[in-house]
């Protein structure tokens, strides 16, 4: 009996592998994933970077000697390396008096002087100037601190600026809530307007017309601004926990109100414009004057994101008149929006879904009407990269034009404005990184897909994209499958409609036992600002080393994302709680349906800040598929978040479908197993999400985990929080007990 309990164990370990390799050594396999394999992959581009006025292009590898600087001349067609390492590393180790290797550099950018005889680069906050002649080392004066941005802080408008005419001859600026002008030579000051106050003033960003003999500014009512006060519980200064207090616009706040107002400085005249709606704007701005200075355009978005239009303001008639007005039903993506003015002519390039895909169009300014649709069919303009007025040429990304492959894949075409003709420049099967020359006759091409390693290659524009360079040291992965790593699968399904080809991606352990069942993990973030999957070639991938642990993680593009047509983005319109579910169920059932060894009656979740959100909304709508979810930083009302992520996918005004999608209201419908990580000093998303979700569930007797991350901002946890993520899907997923970490040991 002894001896068959004995065998059945052997063959036990034999079938799950997993299990029968010390869990702490899978724990440090999924700790040195990135280490172990990045650190052979050799040849792959970075930072790659075109020299000003010059057919050059610089950029650093990693290879089995260190990180190299190179340099590709178009001229030549040559690669070499772009300096001396060697001497660089001999006059920084002197300057800074420390061991500097040669392929181990500290620094990553740097830039050459025009003539090309120094580079500059920094080091430790520090500037340098390298000459290449003499390798002399000299540091440069007036490098600054970057400081530290933050994505809420309000724009009174009222500062001191003052503005400069284009004939150098007036400054303008506001003092006591009205316009004034100062005579540069004369000295004197003239009050242009009256009626500002310090509670309703003229803007101090001031617009002068080309011929100085006009400008504008805003009539500018300021608004109370919500503040977001933060409790650092453990600051690293003392001891007394401190306080901070950040600007925090949530939906429904009210806004600021500007109202455009040109000024005749020769006449004294006031011009007023009446905007339709004005009381309802979320964004009056952008001014521009035109080149003949009778009329300036600025841009109106109508708040709930419906109406997006481009005035122009006419100071001769006095009169307002639209040059375009873009509608819909449910929202314009305003941050993906897209115009360029041209110089020579009266003409516009704006980009609209207004067929139903993103696409170009060409507008008579004069006429305020459009002259051509200059793209159409089932796929989308991405970006528009450059306009040559001259040649009426345009270079732009397309994403889908290429049928029977991932729609996502960007490729570069080039567009002729007057016949409408498209010339691919990058056709291979690839999604293409390019980097330009500054006159955008070359381009520097890195192609590649997830289960495609890269391709390096130097194009002509100029010759449609025919190849003119192809450096003899491609990127490489055989040391790197050599040392075991696994290509990650891209697969495509049917999504909810049975018709929509939904597109993601499947990691296996490196120890991958096709005869074993693996539990499932899908890493979500499904943010309708974006698609997410990634689209590039990269040994490490977010869920990589957690699927080292004995999971198969996988990636997908639900519905409700942005890059593929109209309809599939609208989704997502007030349905946030939708997050693209019922295609990524069918997406992961169809994948197990080919691969048995996925085992879907244990598929776990998580995600970070709007994938947090979505992460605990698997758990909450859809618990007979998602068991196991770990939500970190998450959006858990929209109510309670930013105002310009929030209103632009679920509305003004604020209505029930918020509450429909709050995580906060529908937490009594919790089931399976939960944890929840929160960066004490988030200022990105309110940690007030968080907690009421904590106080919910505690109300209705759920059971959960909680992590509370002093002194972090908004995270996925860190390096303590990934080892609770990991914790959390070995015990609920595997049924594993974890590792005992408070072992001195360990």
């Amino acid at each position: 009996m002894k001896c068959f309990s004995s065998y059945f164990l052997l063959l036990l370990l034999l079938r799950f592998p997993v299990f029968g390799q010390n869990l702490d050594s899978l724990y440090k396999q999924a700790d040195n994933f990135g280490r172990k394999y990045s650190s052979k992959f050799y040849y792959n581009p970075a930072d790659v970077r075109a020299v000003e006025g010059k057919n050059l292009f610089t950029y650093i590898t990693q290879t089995s000697k260190g990180t190299k600087f190179l340099l590709i001349n178009i001229d030549d067609k040559t690669t070499n390396q772009a300096f001396d390492q060697e001497k660089t590393a001999v006059a920084l180790s002197e300057k800074l008096n420390r061991k500097v290797e040669a392929y181990n550099l500290p620094f990553r950018r740097f830039t050459y002087s025009e003539n090309l005889d120094s580079i500059f680069f920094q080091v430790d906050n520090a500037g340098y100037s390298l000459s290449l002649n003499s390798y002399e080392l000299s540091e440069r004066r007036g490098q600054s601190a970057r400081r530290e941005s933050y994505w809420g802080r309000s724009n009174r408008e009222n500062s001191d600026r003052r503005v400069i005419s284009p004939d150098k001859k007036f400054e303008a600026y506001i003092s006591e809530g009205n316009l004034w002008i100062r005579n540069l030579e004369t000295k004197k000051a003239e009050k242009l307007s009256f009626d500002g106050s310090p509670y309703e003033y003229y803007s101090s960003a001031i617009y002068w017309s080309p011929d100085s003999k006009k400008l504008v500014s805003c009539k500018f009512r300021p608004v109370e601004t919500r503040k977001l006060l933060l409790i650092s519980s453990s600051p690293k200064d003392r001891l007394q926990p401190t306080t901070e207090e950040f600007d925090y616009t949530k939906p429904g706040d009210a806004l600021p109100v500007r109202s455009p107002v040109a000024f005749n400085i020769e006449t004294k005249e006031v011009i007023r414009f009446t905007v339709p709606d004005v009381e309802n704007q979320y964004y009056l701005g952008n001014i521009k004057w035109d080149k003949s200075s009778r009329y300036f355009t600025f841009d109106f978005n109508k708040r709930g994101h419906g109406q997006f239009v481009i005035y122009a303001g006419d100071v001769v008639s006095k009169s307002l008149r639209t040059i375009v007005n873009e509608e819909s039903s449910t929202f314009i993506y305003y941050n993906a929006l897209y115009q360029y003015w041209f110089k020579e002519a009266d003409e516009l390039l704006w980009i609209s879904e207004r067929d139903g895909w993103r696409h170009l169009y060409l507008y008579d300014v004069k006429t305020g009407k459009p002259k051509k649709q200059l793209t159409k069919g089932e796929w989308i303009v991405k970006k528009v990269v450059n306009v040559d007025e001259k040649a009426r040429k345009l270079i732009f990304v397309g994403c889908g034009m290429d049928k029977n492959e991932d729609p996502y894949l960007e490729k570069y075409y080039s567009l002729n404005i007057d016949n409408g003709k498209i010339t691919p420049l990058t056709p291979e099967k690839a999604n293409h990184r390019v980097t330009f020359t500054t006159d955008y006759r070359f381009m520097f091409d890195v192609y590649s897909r997830v289960d495609l390693p890269p391709t390096v290659v130097v194009r002509s524009v100029d010759e449609g994209g025919k190849i003119v360079i192809k450096p003899e040291n491609q990127p490489f992965i055989s040391e790197v499958t050599a040392a075991g790593w696994r290509m990650p699968e891209v697969f495509s399904a049917k999504g909810r409609d049975g018709t929509t080809d939904i597109w993601g991606v499947i990691i296996r352990p490196s120890n991958f036992d096709p005869s074993v069942k693996y539990p499932v993990i899908e890493y979500i973030y499904a943010g309708p600002h974006d698609s997410h999957v990634p689209k590039n070639f990269a040994i490490v991938h977010t869920p990589s080393a957690l699927a080292e642990l004995g999971f198969i993680t996988v990636m997908i593009d639900g519905m409700g994302t942005a890059n593929r047509s109209k309809a599939f983005h609208d989704v997502c319109w007030k349905n946030l709680k939708d997050a693209g579910f019922p295609d990524r169920i069918a997406w992961i059932k169809s994948a197990a349906e080919k691969y048995p060894e996925m085992d879907i009656s244990k598929v776990g979740i998580y995600g970070t800040s709007a994938g947090g959100q979505s992460a605990m909304g698997g758990l909450l709508f859809y618990p007979d598929f998602y068991k196991v979810g770990v939500s970190s930083c998450g959006c858990h009302d929209n109510r309670m978040d930013k105002i310009w992520w929030n209103e632009q996918w679920m509305g003004y005004p604020i209505g029930k479908e918020y509450e429909e999608s709050s995580n906060v209201v529908n937490a009594h419908l919790l089931k399976g197993d939960l944890m929840l990580i929160l960066g004490e000093l988030d200022n990105n998303v309110d940690p007030s999400s968080t907690l009421q979700v904590v106080d919910q569930l505690i109300k209705h007797d759920k059971e959960f985990e909680f992590v509370m991350l002093p002194g972090e901002r908004h995270t996925s946890g860190g390096k303590y929080g990934e080892r609770k993520r990991r914790d959390f899907f070995v015990k609920h997923l595997l049924g594993k007990n974890t590792p005992e970490w408070n072992d001195s040991k360990k």
